[in-house]
């Protein structure tokens, strides 16, 4: 598992669970681990024991807690520059939902070694997308079904996000934004302030 993953599955534990929680979980699953180093991988194993570990502490069933880890990658103030990265994907929702085909070859001009899978987006209908994501890591589907939804409240639409289905070749999620301009959403400038 790419450090990244985990780092993210961290920082989320450690701003919403606190410290402590994630010290005890770390000394649980890992001990001698200080943390997850964003440019390292990881066995997979690991990521899913530490998963686990999170979910018995929480009470949160593993897809919910995936689910919350992708809301905060989208909402939390420490994780701005990947809001910023994706907000660059269009000037609305819609957009943003179409660009999520080039995503995965976005990520490895940061990321060289970041493999996600493919995404295919497709328009059922006016203000309807299909994504098809091939194949991953599974526990990738639920952080997207979060992304998704919390992206929608960044720009304001009013959006029912869902997965349609999953196999083992990968996920079908479906989105239907009912309004685009439901609400103001969140400020976001191309480029940002001296200073900001």
């Amino acid at each position: 598992m790419h450090g990244l993953i985990n780092r993210a599955i961290q920082r989320f534990a450690e701003e919403t669970l606190g410290p402590p929680v994630w010290r005890e979980v770390l000394d649980e699953v890992a001990p001698g681990l200080d943390g997850f180093e964003a440019m390292l991988t990881y066995d997979d194993a690991l990521t899913e024991a530490v998963l686990a570990a999170l979910c018995a502490r929480t009470g949160t069933p593993r897809e919910m807690l995936l689910e919350d880890v992708g809301t905060f990658l989208v909402s939390h103030p420490t994780t701005e520059a990947l809001r910023r990265l994706l907000r660059f994907g269009g000037e609305g929702y819609a957009d943003f939902l179409l660009s999520l085909d080039d995503l995965p070859d976005r990520a490895r001009l940061a990321v060289p070694d970041l493999d996600l899978p493919p995404i295919e987006v497709t328009e059922a209908g006016p203000g309807h997308y299909r994504l098809a994501v091939a194949g991953g890591w599974p526990g990738l589907v639920p952080v997207l079904l979060g992304l998704l939804r919390a992206m929608a409240d960044d720009y304001g639409a009013l959006a029912l996000v869902s997965v349609e289905a999953t196999d083992a070749t990968g996920a079908r999620l479906d989105v239907r934004v009912a309004e685009a301009a439901f609400s103001e959403g969140r400020r976001f400038e191309l480029a940002r302030r001296a200073g900001g």
